[in-house]
């Protein structure tokens, strides 16, 4: 057994306490997945719940309630969580109910989903909620029976003493267990007694997605509900002048107001996922969506360039100061740009050996540049929520990742306290970086506020699409030097973008390297960007392994091979102390998927392209099988070797595996936002190309490295190397590399 301390604070979520009220739990089993559950699958309900602690409910029945603290936008941590309370409590998975635990921060510390930590971040904490409960009915029972504790076995919700023969079940001992002291350490399972964890189960909301049940906020009613949209500048770098119709407007139909908003007050202090393209926009509010949509579009605003200014974020890392530029900027000129700059020696990041005498040496000297675009997220579900402002009380309810960021700016803008706000996080239809910057929540509350009213707050989809956070525009030049016999003598990296650098100067082959140099540079713009799935890792994978493979076949090494090798020496004599990334896992998933994908054993009709990154703490390694078919790639087939540690839900993980490498090829293939003037060139899915049904993988299989390493990352770490396995399974294929994506433009994969 392991043993953990716990940690008693203000944010325990260990305090015990009991209860006589019903609980309003669905009575259906999500085992049976689509199907009407039989009468021995639908649980009844207890009489009476007793709280155990924040994370768990316990029926006097033995049904167990676990609530899941951190938001859901599809990664199906709303079931992974819960299990993992569940394999610690040793409770029967068919009597546990799950819910969405409210927004708490004193209970629950921070409810963020987002950076691949969910699982990674709650994993001791769930586990110590379920072992203490587990030691507090231990205890109660050891009361009842006048028996030592540690003779007290627990069995799927049944405690049992083999000497005295006494056995109760969960919910028997339930009332007496609330009132036992929360123990200051407890014993946790070794991985080898997992029953739960490691075994898939099936999404709890399964069942309320399929029959169309209220989980979104866009479902979200109330009495005397309006609906508001928002009319914001064509393009970034201008702002709202003035509305000339406002009252010709407002007496259209079945709409309420038309106003302005100011999202921020002047001088309110902004945190790192405060992001708001516009500020500064109209608001429209009226009885129905048709008739908004209609007196959106009757509008009139006259908009102006803004000035340049300075603005001071308080980020993750401190105070910032982040400069935003006045004009309207051009994709062209931002390519230009890029290339100038990378022209000029940027910012030494890291330096390790005498890179520059390696290249001034060298028999050969190879460099290519790899360039991507701005990426828009289109989540499933546009921007949207609920708001209602009453009685110097707020009330909001919407897809979000991080309550605890937003919560201090809706109170600092509407002047109301934090503890008046109550936040409501609704079940989110795609996020990977959008619902973190929660401005609209922000304006939906001001909307509310203004009209006195609840107000469910919608953007179109092309309010969404042209409203910025998009993924910065990027661009990289690799460098390598040979000696005359085609050995690697130096690697050097430079890197930048609009407005970041994407460099990971510490990552993979740095370490692996005698002479290493990694630049990088930006340039400023008023295009707002934010995290979008793997944050810059998105962008850095697929430009590192392009050119990592072009090096092996210049150098006539295999591909793999010449990954592990570079890893090998990573292991056995490192260079630099810095190094981000563990080489001996890393060498697991590409070992694991050069066995797995028969690589070397390739159908000669298939093209091949492998492709392998670390990020996220996690590390991910593809082979993309790819053929042309109509003069065009097809992708047939691709293997996935993934090391995240433990698997807590083995086939919610393959989801997103999966869902990685779909999305990750469509982007490949298709993905590019383009700027003429400020305006975004793409407003809806007839421009803005996604990867079709039809276009996806034929095939994906994942294949987890086994461990007990405590988990990682997930939700990311498949996505960044699809973008190199595509781009070296097309060479493959047609002969020519590519450097810059989208790497089909406007092209349709299947004519």
């Amino acid at each position: 057994m392991s043993i953990s301390n716990k940690s008693v604070g203000r944010r325990s979520f260990l305090k015990s306490s009991v209860t006589t009220s019903g609980g309003m739990v669905l009575g259906f089993s999500w085992l049976a997945s689509c199907r009407p559950a039989s009468k021995e699958e639908v649980l009844a309900m207890p009489e009476q719940w007793f709280d155990i602690n924040a994370y768990l409910k316990i029926g006097d029945n033995g049904v167990v309630t676990i609530y899941t603290p951190n938001p859901e936008f599809g990664q199906n941590v709303k079931t992974s969580m819960p299990m993992i309370v569940a394999e610690e409590l040793d409770v029967d998975w068919k009597k546990v109910l799950v819910e969405m635990a409210p927004y708490n921060a004193e209970l629950y510390g921070f409810q963020f989903t987002g950076g691949s930590r969910g699982i990674a971040s709650r994993w001791e904490g769930l586990r110590k909620a379920g072992a203490s409960a587990r030691h507090m009915l231990k205890e109660a029972a050891a009361q009842a029976w006048q028996v030592s504790a540690d003779e007290i076995k627990t069995t799927e919700g049944v405690l049992t003493h083999e000497g005295s023969g006494n056995s109760a079940t969960y919910g028997e001992m339930a009332a007496a267990a609330a009132q036992i002291p929360v123990p200051e350490e407890v014993e946790l399972k070794e991985v080898s007694e997992f029953k739960i964890i490691g075994h898939s189960k099936k999404n709890v909301d399964g069942k309320d997605i399929v029959t169309g049940k209220p989980l979104f906020a866009l479902d979200h009613q109330a009495e005397g509900m309006l609906i508001s949209m928002i009319v914001q500048p064509p393009a970034f770098g201008l702002r709202l002048k003035s509305i000339s119709n406002a009252d010709a407007v407002k007496a259209m139909p079945g709409i309420k107001d038309v106003f302005s908003i100011k999202t921020y007050s002047e001088g309110q202090e902004k945190g790192g996922f405060d992001t708001n393209a516009f500020p500064e926009l109209v608001a429209v509010v009226g009885n129905s969506t048709w008739e908004v949509m209609q007196a959106k579009k009757a509008l009139k605003a006259e908009w102006e360039p803004f000035a340049a200014y300075s603005e001071t974020i308080n980020g993750w890392r401190g105070s910032s100061t982040v400069n935003i530029p006045a004009g309207l900027e051009n994709t062209t000129d931002h390519k230009a740009q890029m290339e100038a700059l990378a022209a000029k020696p940027g910012n030494v990041v890291r330096r390790d050996g005498n890179p520059e005498e390696a290249f001034e040496n060298a028999a050969n000297v190879i460099e290519r540049t790899y360039s991507a675009p701005y990426l828009a997220h289109n989540c499933m579900e546009p921007v949207n929520s609920f708001a209602q402002v009453k009685d110097g009380k707020v009330f909001i309810a919407g897809p979000l990742q991080a309550p605890g960021m937003i919560e201090p700016i809706i109170s600092a803008r509407l002047g109301i306290p934090v503890e008046d706000i109550d936040i409501e996080m609704t079940r989110m239809g795609g996020g990977f970086g959008r619902r973190a910057y929660s401005h609209y929540m922000v304006e939906a509350a001001l909307i509310a506020q203004h009209v006195d009213a609840p107000i469910k707050l919608m953007y179109t989809r092309e309010d969404d699409m042209t409203n910025g956070i998009y993924r910065p525009t990027y661009q990289a030049t690799y460098r390598a030097a040979l000696d005359e016999n085609n050995n690697l003598l130096a690697i050097h990296v430079k890197a930048g973008g609009v407005p970041e650098s994407p460099l990971f100067a510490n990552r993979f082959p740095a370490g692996a390297i005698e002479n290493y140099l990694a630049e990088e540079w930006s340039i400023e713009s008023n295009i707002t960007i934010g995290a979008f799935r793997a944050p810059r890792s998105n962008f850095m994978a697929g430009a590192e392994q392009s050119f990592l493979d072009e090096l092996a076949e210049t150098m006539g090494q295999d591909p793999i091979q010449f990954r592990l090798d570079l890893l090998k020496r990573a292991i056995e004599n490192p260079v630099g102390e810095r190094n981000d990334y563990d080489a001996e896992r890393y060498t697991g998933v590409l070992e694991l998927v050069k066995e797995k994908s028969g690589w070397g054993q390739g159908d000669a009709e298939l093209h091949r392209g492998v492709s392998a990154y670390f990020c996220h703490n996690s590390y991910a390694a593809h082979v993309l099988d790819l053929s042309i078919k109509n003069g065009m790639p097809v992708v047939e087939k691709v293997t996935c070797a993934l090391d995240c540690g433990i698997v807590v839900n083995p086939d919610a993980a393959v989801n997103m595996a999966e869902g990685g490498i779909v999305d990750g090829v469509g982007n490949a293939f298709f993905g590019e936002m383009t700027f003429v003037d400020g305006m975004p060139q793409k407003n809806n899915f007839h421009q803005y190309r996604m990867i079709r049904m039809g276009e996806a993988p034929k095939k994906i299989e994942v294949h987890f490295v086994q461990n007990e390493i405590d988990p990682t990352g997930l939700g990311e770490p498949p996505f960044p190397p699809i973008f190199g396995a595509v781009a070296n399974a097309m060479y493959r294929a047609t002969g020519t590399r590519h450097y810059r994506q989208p790497f089909l433009k406007d092209q349709r994969l299947l004519g």
